[in-house]
């Protein structure tokens, strides 16, 4: 049996009907699962969202996605459809599909927000036949959002060329995806976003926000590096700063020799660590930021010329609902 399919909540309903489903569960709130009755106002959907669950997802991992997508839909009201591809030792081979509905409360009062969803289970056998059906899914006239979660291989993405190129954003998060996906040939390279970088928003706001209180010229005079250091849990999370520092540094006018990458893991360090270093040939200039998740706190140091700066501020990642909307829509 399906193992992600099953673990998601929803009613199943014939694959040939889910549109006249979908008008039916809003008729009778109750037997669907959906908490309130909803106009057709309070339906309106801003964006098409569709969630890939990989060959790589659990069962665990599947409905904990699943509810990131509930609690995203909660500020973007949406019309998601949730892939469930089924793996080689699982048994079926035909397409099943599940409807699930919820409303919940707006910022002021009436305000009644709708989502709903599409899950579809289906053997890679008739996988030809998915475009049809997604479309089938989709609200017409609205932007599409594509978020492929771990999937097994960047060849498999070869498979869903249709979602690729159709969607304005296509997502994913380098800290589950193959190693190879930076460098697969993406039909549009400008609409992917990385959830790694996404959940960093605040982290860059701040070196960014305390960087601007010196001069350009000053950040890059003697610059011969820049070095990243993390523990394990964020390998991801370091490669990306690291990116970021570099296109930050080149804006400022930073030559390519300057910008002389190290990534590795730092010595001894606890869950959660991440660290950057801007490398200096001139006597006394230094630039750090140390990042502590676990413990929620940063250290920023700084010698560039006039004086010893240093800053103690708290950090944290953005939610993953609130990254996949950093990821969507800037």
């Amino acid at each position: 049996m399906p193992a992600i399919f099953n673990a998601l909540p929803g009613l199943e309903v014939p694959v040939g009907s889910i549109s006249k489903s979908l008008a039916r569960m809003w008729e009778t709130p109750a037997e669907s699962g959906a908490p309130a009755s909803a106009s057709d106002e309070t339906k309106a959907t801003q964006v098409n969202f569709v969630l890939h669950l990989g060959y790589q997802t659990s069962a665990e991992d599947a409905a904990a996605q699943f509810q990131t997508a509930v609690r995203f839909s909660r500020r973007y009201p949406c019309r998601v459809v949730v892939l469930c591809p089924m793996r080689e030792d699982e048994a079926g081979d035909e397409f099943r599909a599940k409807i699930y509905g919820e409303c919940h409360p707006g910022k002021t009062k009436g305000d009644l927000r709708c989502c709903e969803f599409v899950m579809l289970s289906y053997p890679m056998s008739s996988r030809r036949f998915l475009e049809s059906q997604v479309s089938v899914c989709l609200s017409t006239d609205l932007p599409l959002y594509y978020w492929a979660h771990r999937f097994s291989s960047t060849t498999r993405l070869n498979d869903y060329k249709y979602l690729l190129r159709r969607a304005k954003r296509v997502l994913f998060d380098s800290s589950l995806a193959p190693a190879d996906a930076g460098g697969y040939p993406w039909p549009d390279q400008v609409a992917v976003r990385d959830l790694a970088h996404a959940r960093l928003l605040h982290v860059r706001q701040a070196i960014g926000q305390f960087l601007s209180g010196y001069s350009p010229d000053l950040l890059i005079r003697g610059l011969v590096g820049i070095t990243a250091e993390h523990s394990p849990d964020f390998a991801a999370e370091a490669r990306v700063l690291l990116d970021w520092a570099k296109a930050r540094l080149t804006d400022c006018g930073a030559a390519p020799e300057q910008l002389a990458e190290t990534l590795r893991p730092a010595k001894g360090a606890t869950k959660g660590t991440l660290n950057l270093l801007f490398n200096y040939n001139t006597n006394g200039h230094r630039f750090s930021w140390s990042g502590n998740f676990t413990q929620g706190c940063a250290r920023t140091l700084a010698e560039l010329g006039d004086g010893p700066d240093e800053l103690s501020s708290a950090i944290a990642l953005l939610s993953p609902e609130a990254a996949l909307s950093e990821a969507m829509f800037f």
